[in-house]
């Protein structure tokens, strides 16, 4: 069992620690909840009946771990919201997603930045077929969906990701042309 898990844990740790860090986008939250994945494959892994692939299995797990996150922290966005004046900018990321570093395109910054308009459902949907490029049959297993709610969700997902680009760059294109007319 040993060299099983740790071959799991060598094949796809990183996949599953980005996985979480979009869902949470919080580095070491995702850490930890990384942890709580491979303590419950270790746990369950004498169950695990090989009906899908490790990889959707282990995302399966993920997805619920990350879903049991948000269940403890219900309320924390009320209370954010409350505490907040939303008419300046007082949000920082400190955590950038990988990606962030590396392609500092704003087209891309923008497109993560979208990812927190969408629910949680929404979230994995786009982050298992676009980031980890598993197919709809794969997300589908490990989300323990139908392909067809896979399809529905990702459709939405994009379609409100798109709505929330487009606002992105009405308003850049508004502070362009106010810099253009003081000028």
């Amino acid at each position: 069992m040993d060299s099983v898990f740790d071959e799991l844990y060598k094949k796809y740790h990183h996949d599953v620690f980005q996985f979480l860090f979009y869902m949470v986008r919080n580095r070491e939250q995702a850490e930890d909840l990384v942890q709580e994945v491979y303590i419950r494959v270790f746990k369950s892994y004498n169950r695990f009946e090989g009906k899908s692939s490790e990889k959707t299995w282990l995302f399966s797990i993920a997805r619920n771990v990350a879903i049991d996150y948000f269940r403890k922290q219900k309320g924390w966005k009320d209370r954010l919201m409350e505490k907040f004046d939303w008419s300046t900018n007082q949000l920082k990321d400190d955590y950038p997603i990988p990606e962030e570093i590396t392609v500092q395109k704003e087209e891309i910054q923008w497109v993560y930045k979208c990812l927190e308009y969408c629910n949680v459902d929404q979230r994995a949907v786009i982050i298992l077929r676009f980031l980890q490029d598993l197919s709809i049959a794969e997300t589908a297993q490990a989300l323990g969906w139908t392909e067809s709610k896979v399809k529905t969700t990702q459709h939405r997902s994009l379609k409100l990701i798109k709505k929330h680009m487009e606002t992105f760059y009405a308003k850049e294109e508004s502070n362009i042309e106010k810099v253009r007319v003081e000028r």
